[in-house]
């Protein structure tokens, strides 16, 4: 039983993204193609987290072209580069599996508003790390 737990946190990235259920988000995937490795990037709604440990995935659901497309990703995968979130969302439930059904206006999750203070911090660490320009 130890054997097992220690594979499985091998193969568990140290770092996970920080992101819930109802955020959009863009998971920048790495698609191998013959030789050539390139990132394609996913842009979705998060609407499930399934499983636990070194199992764990996440449903992300996107409309293409009129027609609703979902992917399951595996949060410690190494082929994930990074998911970044562009709009965190606000829900009340763990599976927002009822988005299926809605079109239109009606699929839209409400946006989080993130106080003030808690985003001052956040961008006070972002300027420091911005460097100087040569011109100073």
């Amino acid at each position: 039983m130890n054997e097992i737990k220690a594979i499985e946190a091998s193969q568990m990235k140290s770092e996970v993204d920080d992101f819930k259920i109802g955020d959009t988000v863009k998971v920048h995937f790495k698609i191998v193609e013959g030789k050539t490795e390139r990132i394609q990037i996913y842009e979705g709604l998060v609407i499930a987290f399934k499983n636990s440990r070194s199992g764990k995935t996440f449903t992300v659901r996107k409309n293409s072209y009129g027609v609703g497309v979902e992917r399951v990703f595996p949060i410690h995968s190494p082929r994930i580069a990074r998911v970044e979130v562009m709009r965190p969302g606000k829900v009340r439930r763990a599976k927002l599996y009822y988005i299926r059904e809605k079109i239109g206006k009606g699929a839209k999750i409400k946006e989080l508003i993130v106080s003030r203070k808690a985003k001052a911090p956040a961008e006070k660490s972002a300027a420091s790390q911005v460097p100087a320009s040569p011109t100073e």
